[in-house]
């Protein structure tokens, strides 16, 4: 199993979440193993339900989105 740095892991959930990146084109452009993004994201979601920083900080993404769909 490859291990990835936590800078990597936040960079690629943010361009997935506030870009609206998808899934397969990080991997690829990453070079990242198939489902990788699919766990980051699954622990990220775990970790909002407890941590209220990585919450607030899912909700900014979630927002501007939002905002980016509307234009």
């Amino acid at each position: 199993m490859k291990k990835y740095d936590e800078e990597l892991k936040t960079k690629v959930i943010r361009l997935h979440l506030q870009e609206g990146r998808s899934q397969k084109s990080l991997e690829e452009e990453y070079n990242l193993g198939r489902g990788a993004i699919y766990y980051w994201l699954k622990s990220y979601s775990k970790e909002c339900q407890t941590n209220t920083e990585i919450k607030n900080e899912n909700d900014s993404y979630r927002k501007i989105m939002k905002l980016q769909n509307q234009s």
